[in-house]
């Protein structure tokens, strides 16, 4: 078997201008958006933070972010299981945009997740009907008040309607600004289903 260069693996290229990213963004390298559909096509998209990337040789092997099972997110998911995310680094002028299936995290990996958060956003999970009418602001911090008494201490469990998901990638494209708006863009799309391994074919596009 031949072995492909570094640049074949859309992962290790992903990893290599995260690294990048995390040296020259000031905010956030790992922020996206996160695009979703209803089952009728109604799009919604918002920024999340990407929490893992699998690593070589897990299957499946995905990204993954982690959200109330009840927000508007999870129901759109719910009926139409796909997303798209997109990774735009301002200072060095790149851009990913990943399109794939997305499955429900593993229990055991969204408790895991869930005791690293801060104290105040695990008792906020609790507090919080995500994506549903507040009233006003107050009756926020009024629930939240009220979970800080039921949870005084650290051990503060993961709510049952809080969990990961994992997007299994299909597509990768990685954009490059290049002068005179002749920008560079690698497509990568997986050869195979998604159980199949990490097998790619990669092109390019017009820009």
């Amino acid at each position: 078997m031949v072995d492909r260069p570094a640049d074949a693996d859309p992962f290790a290229l992903f990893q290599a201008w995260m690294a990048e990213a995390e040296t020259t963004e000031p905010n956030d390298p790992n922020a996206m958006t996160v695009a979703t559909a209803t089952s009728d096509g109604i799009p919604a998209a918002r920024i999340l933070l990407l929490k893992e990337l699998d690593p070589p040789g897990a299957q499946p092997r995905g990204f993954v972010f982690y959200t109330n099972r009840q927000s508007r997110k999870s129901d759109e998911l719910a009926a139409n299981p796909r997303a798209a995310l997109l990774f735009h680094w301002k200072v060095l002028r790149r851009q990913i945009r990943i399109e794939g299936a997305v499955i429900d995290a593993t229990e055991a990996e969204s408790d895991a997740y869930f005791a690293t958060r801060p104290r105040i956003s695990r008792l906020g999970a609790w507090a919080s009907d995500q994506s549903r009418p507040l009233a006003e602001r107050a009756v926020l911090e009024r629930r939240l008040a009220e979970q800080e008494a039921r949870f005084p201490g650290e051990a503060i469990p993961r709510p049952p309607y809080w969990g990961g998901y994992r997007l299994i990638p299909g597509r990768f494209e990685f954009w490059q600004d290049m002068p005179y708006r002749l920008h560079d863009r690698t497509v990568f799309t997986r050869a195979g289903s998604a159980g199949a391994g990490d097998g790619w074919t990669m092109g390019k596009l017009f820009p």
